[in-house]
């Protein structure tokens, strides 16, 4: 019975992966559609991840705190929440034509991202034997790959193709061409209602059900200080590889419809296509690398894909025509098991610091709002996009190192048992 009733709330919580997924997914669709209404540089462009981003690093705490006073549950409901506000609020910032405002919704959507993403990690993490936590992390994950794999492509066609061609713009006066580039903004409003209203109805579904609650019961209690959970030294290094792998992440799917366009000559719908595609090498690389684990250790993997995604990104600046899309794909794929692995690997262990050390690698998802404006600068100052790649190059070298080494559990050693119970 208490076997059902967990398949049941871990089906429950992959659901939703895939939503927070399906959002992330349409940044890069919002990405060259604002830079092309409000006519910013690429910089300009990627503060809508900073301002994503920027949210995980504020509320990641608050969440934290959150889940341990009221509970997973309540951490879902107020995420799914907060994620439909920012959802409506796209509403008045395309009727007022604000950029700023756009970036305001963003960040609260971010805000409900984090809280879920805080409480859905740890929980599908813990939700039945802590021997194969990652693979089910991985498996719940994989349908974010789903979402990323959907999102661009619908995005594309609902967002994208609503706007008027470079030699439309070209032909008009000025004021004609501002007034019809601010008026592009409002092809975001229906997609985002929808989609705001689809989240007020599934937190409400989530009120109305119960779910197993996840208890931990340590030998050794532990404070209730978050510096309390860093003295674990996994915990510190998982922090770090995240915020680096995050950085990467955003950098190559954000901004991939710029890349392609400039490294390959294609129109950006034709981009988004292909990064529907990037989507569904990641969903592969999610499913084949949760198989694959069951054969291969999490951080033997994980050090692997990151030493072939460091080839593959110099290729990436050097290459020309659709072989840097292909390429770009390639990354994608083998970027796939990166964020579950180190965020399962990093709280391995931590017994009753375990919602704060979820807390702080998701903290680290601020790596999204700064990497990729590192990435913006170099594609500005030197005139080519493609010499941004020894960004995510570098990023991945750390990844290889916490694969390597950084993984290992040395200081603190903790006999922790999860049991769970109805709600």
């Amino acid at each position: 019975m208490k076997a059902n009733k967990n398949v049941f709330a871990f089906i429950l919580i992959t659901s939703l992966f895939f939503l927070w997924g399906f959002a992330h997914n349409l940044d890069p669709i919002l990405i060259p559609h604002l830079k092309k209404s409000f006519t910013l540089t690429t910089v300009q462009a990627t503060l809508i991840d900073s301002s994503v981003f920027a949210a995980y690093f504020i509320m990641a705490i608050p969440a934290g705190v959150l889940m341990k006073k009221f509970g997973y549950k309540s951490g879902i409901i107020v995420g799914l929440l907060t994620f439909a506000l920012g959802a409506f609020l796209f509403i008045p910032a395309a009727d007022t034509q604000s950029y700023t405002f756009f970036l305001i919704a963003l960040f609260i959507i971010a805000c409900g991202l984090a809280t879920l993403e805080t409480a859905a990690n740890p929980y599908a993490t813990a939700l039945g034997d802590p021997e194969t936590g990652t693979f089910r992390l991985n498996l719940a994950q994989s349908f974010n790959g789903l979402a990323a794999a959907l999102a661009p492509v619908i995005g594309a066609r609902i967002i994208l193709t609503k706007g008027f061609t470079d030699q439309q713009l070209a032909a008009m006066s000025d004021y004609a061409r501002k007034l019809a580039l601010a008026n592009e903004a409002v092809s975001v409003k229906m997609p985002y209602l929808v989609l705001g209203s689809l989240l007020v109805i599934i937190a409400i579904a989530f009120s109305r059900i119960k779910l197993p609650e996840i208890q931990r019961i340590d030998e050794h209690p532990t404070s209730a200080s978050i510096f309390h959970a860093l003295r674990h030294r996994h915990l510190s290094w998982g922090v770090a590889a995240q915020f680096f792998y995050v950085g990467a992440q955003v950098s190559v799917f954000s901004l991939f419809i710029l890349y392609a366009t400039k490294s390959a000559g294609i129109s950006e719908v034709r981009a988004a296509d292909y990064l529907g595609i990037c989507g569904i090498a990641f969903l592969i690389g999610r499913i084949s690398g949760t198989v694959i684990m069951r054969f291969i250790k999490p951080n033997i993997l994980l050090a692997v894909y990151a030493i072939i995604n460091i080839g593959l990104c110099l290729v990436a600046i050097k290459a020309h025509g659709l072989i840097t899309v292909y390429n770009a794909i390639g990354i994608c794929f083998f970027m796939s098991i990166m964020f579950p692995t180190i965020f399962s690997l990093g709280i391995k262990g931590l017994g009753g610091d375990t919602e704060f050390g979820s807390s702080l690698i998701i903290m680290s998802i601020v790596g999204g709002a700064i990497i990729p404006r590192i990435f913006g600068m170099i594609s500005d100052a030197t005139g080519n996009i493609q010499y941004g790649y020894i960004v995510p190059c570098i990023c991945f070298v750390f990844i290889a190192y916490f694969g390597l080494s950084g993984y290992r559990i040395e200081q603190f050693k903790t006999n922790t048992q999860l049991m769970t119970h109805p709600r």
